[in-house]
């Protein structure tokens, strides 16, 4: 299987630094999103692809997913060279489309609801596990490679910032020609 992204060349968070990391993304990405009119969520965000409202049903619909990183961490690899990892079903857009339409009919304030009260599940997963499992390498169903802390920092809250920010069209990672509709 090969390594979707790695993180070989990126400093490894503590777990407190994880965790001020998760306090800090959840803070920001409400108050980011609470300061827009709502009209800005149905904007078109990527280009083909979703607005900001189905980017905010995105995030927080895969927060409730990151406590399984944890998981993976947890679960012995099949093969000693490989990490361990998980899948999702019929791949990462299907499981994405999927996720996003069930959130269609929600409002903003119940996405960022659903967003809060899964990063604070997310939060009290990370200060519950061992400390040692932070170091473990492992693969996210998305393709990140790397120690525990780092894959759980790019995953929820880097690309938590990111979509945060593609909503409020603060991002300057966008370039001219990006197809993306969400990672």
């Amino acid at each position: 299987m090969t390594d979707h992204h790695s993180t070989a060349e990126t400093p490894v968070p503590s777990k407190a630094e994880l965790l001020q990391a998760l306090r800090s993304s959840r803070d920001e990405v409400v108050a980011l999103i609470s300061s827009l009119p709502p009209a800005r969520l149905e904007e078109g965000r990527y280009e083909g692809g979703w607005n900001g409202r189905q980017i905010l049903a995105h995030i927080a619909s895969i927060e409730w997913s990151y406590p399984r990183l944890i998981d993976i961490a947890r679960t012995p690899p099949p093969d000693e060279s490989a990490p361990p990892t998980r899948t999702m079903t019929g791949g990462n857009d299907s499981y994405n489309d999927r996720q996003v339409a069930k959130r269609e009919h929600l409002t903003v304030a119940e996405l960022l609801a659903e967003f809060e009260v899964n990063r604070d599940a997310t939060i009290r997963a990370v200060e519950a596990a061992d400390e040692a499992l932070f170091a473990r390498r492992i693969r996210s169903a998305g393709g990140v490679v790397g120690p525990l802390a780092l894959v759980f920092h790019q995953i929820a809250v880097a690309h938590v910032l990111g979509h945060a920010r593609d909503i409020a069209g603060n991002d300057t990672r966008q370039v001219a020609g990006d197809t993306r509709r969400h990672g």
